[in-house]
């Protein structure tokens, strides 16, 4: 078992108050999938200590979820437009629905490519790794870069993705995908083979396809690096009259839900 420390918690408390809103849960018949570090051990053999325990809920179910954790005693709220918490002390639940970008929507498909899994004694479905990927992909903020839990889940799980299912999920963004792959490619030289050679050639012949077509400009053009850091390229954004790809047509954010989530940057 591998482990990563990020900080120190009291265990026991921790564990009693994961437990009981398991247990809330569970009794409440909420649909739910566990996440975060829990889903990622499960896959990598990682171990991670944190002070937060992730569930990801459809966003139609988001509000039945937070209820069912309120009753049971703990304060919660709607934090920004793709994440709710639960609070006992210290610690906290995060309930997950989509991506801070606005993609990567927990939808039917997270549940029906959940696997079984369990925590501390209790039945549990986690997150497929198709979808910890494609959502970690996003995240190249200057202080989180999420490439290596995407690196470290494909040195563990190549061999039985759906990776045509993975290809698909992220459609548009198929270079995201790209680059994780290519990079996956350097970090172990020697493994390069768990990489299907059919999906390299499909989304290099894809890039291939690009480079040969012929792109017109706009007085407005588009700036995608909002999908990866909230932060590094606002002056793209503010200064040098990018349009956000997080608003339509491209995205699903409003210019409020950017705001909010902008003004958090430097928020604890």
């Amino acid at each position: 078992m591998i482990k990563q420390t990020s900080s120190e918690y009291p265990v026991a408390d921790a564990h009693a108050f994961y437990c009981r809103a398991l247990e809330s849960l569970r009794a409440a018949q909420s649909q739910f999938l566990v996440g975060g570090a829990f889903a990622f051990h499960h896959y990598t053999g990682i171990e991670r200590d944190t002070k937060d325990f992730d569930i990801f809920v459809r966003p139609r179910d988001r509000a039945t979820v937070m209820n069912v954790l309120s009753r049971a005693g703990y304060h919660v709220e709607l934090s920004f437009h793709w994440l709710g918490k639960a609070f006992a002390g210290d610690h906290f639940i995060d309930v997950i629905f989509r991506s801070g970008n606005g993609f990567c929507e927990v939808d039917d498909s997270w549940f029906t490519h959940a696997v079984d899994g369990e925590m501390w004694g209790f039945p549990a479905k986690l997150c497929p790794a198709e979808e910890i990927i494609w959502s970690k992909a996003y995240i190249m903020e200057r202080e989180r870069f999420d490439g290596a839990d995407v690196a470290h889940l494909l040195r563990a799980r190549a061999h039985d993705l759906d990776w045509t299912r993975l290809v698909a999920r992220f459609g548009p963004h198929w270079r995201v995908l790209l680059t994780h792959l290519i990079l996956y490619g350097f970090i172990y030289p020697g493994e390069r083979s768990r990489i299907p050679e059919e999906v390299m050639r499909h989304l290099l012949g894809r890039l291939n396809c690009e480079l040969s077509s012929n792109h017109s400009t706009v007085d407005a053009p588009l700036c995608q690096g909002s999908l990866l850091s909230r932060e590094q390229y606002l002056v793209d954004l503010e200064q040098w009259g990018y349009r956000d790809a997080r608003l339509s047509p491209e995205g699903c954010l409003t210019t409020h839900e950017i705001e909010h989530w902008t003004a958090a940057i430097n928020r604890p």
